[in-house]
């Protein structure tokens, strides 16, 4: 993959205020920044939007809309699509959310994510925003994501235009799924990955399980062999990657930066 297609997710380096990491994309010609909502709205929608402008730099994602079985869900999303119009990105990642409080209904759960997502497709597409469905590894089933695997997301993506709904891949979440590759090729054939993102896995997760994204070449996913799918079904959009890593961030942001650069070019 050719390195103009890397972007950095501000989750990844999220101890360096923004104007910060900003200007470090700047100088180590990183093209493409990953954003999520709260940090931006922290600095500001509209000066966010500037600031990534002027600086001559992609936003390739806005993480995230999504936790549709829980209340107040639409009103949120809908602010999120609005968001990701203003900041100049056409892709809004979707964590979909898990059983709802003392549900035991995991078949229930992905109906109400369904229908959800249908509400909101048409808002989405007269807004030019694209809805990234993100399966989530089954451990997160229960609290974050009712949404497991690449099929899944695809059965329900497919319900609407290619523009409007589609999928993010992520290695971390899919890696272990014997039938992703084939799902990556469906998604493909549809016009539905709309963003595709790396991390690694490795082992033993840290207690809560969230923070566990390794670094890339340092655990257990044939990176390369990722990317080469990816390349091979056709994706030319931007590669992200997103690390949550306790230990990354409490390093030097900059240097976690220009190491993950690094890594980025080795797979």
């Amino acid at each position: 993959m050719n390195p103009d297609r890397f972007s950095i997710n501000q989750m990844t380096v999220k101890q360096l205020p923004l104007p910060e990491l900003v200007a470090e994309c700047v100088r180590l010609g990183v093209p493409g920044i990953g954003l999520w909502r709260d940090p931006v709205k922290e600095y500001g929608i509209d000066e966010t939007a500037a600031l990534i402008q002027e600086a001559g730099l992609a936003v390739t994602t806005l993480c995230r809309g999504g936790f549709f079985t829980g209340d107040g869900w639409e009103a949120d999303n809908r602010a999120a699509i609005d968001e990701a119009a203003a900041l100049g990105t056409d892709t809004l990642v979707l964590v979909s959310g898990g059983l709802p409080a003392g549900s035991r209904d995991l078949p229930g759960a992905r109906a109400r994510i369904a229908d959800a997502i249908g509400v909101l497709a048409p808002y989405a597409g007269e807004r030019g925003v694209r809805l990234a469905i993100e399966p989530l590894h089954p451990m997160y089933a229960s609290d974050r994501c009712a949404i497991s695997t690449l099929d899944q997301a695809l059965d329900v993506a497919e319900r609407h235009p290619a523009e409007q709904v589609g999928v993010t891949v992520d290695t971390y979440h899919l890696w272990w799924d014997e039938n992703a590759p084939a799902a990556v090729e469906r998604a493909a054939a549809g016009g539905r990955i709309h963003s595709f993102q790396l991390a690694d896995w490795t082992t033993p997760l840290p207690e809560g399980v969230l923070n566990g994204r390794g670094q890339l070449g340092t655990g257990a996913i044939d990176l390369t062999w990722w990317a080469a799918l990816l390349e091979r079904v056709g994706y030319t959009g931007p590669v992200e990657v997103e690390l949550f890593n306790d230990t990354l961030w409490a390093r030097d942001g900059v240097e976690v930066l220009e190491e993950t650069l690094e890594a980025f070019l080795k797979v």
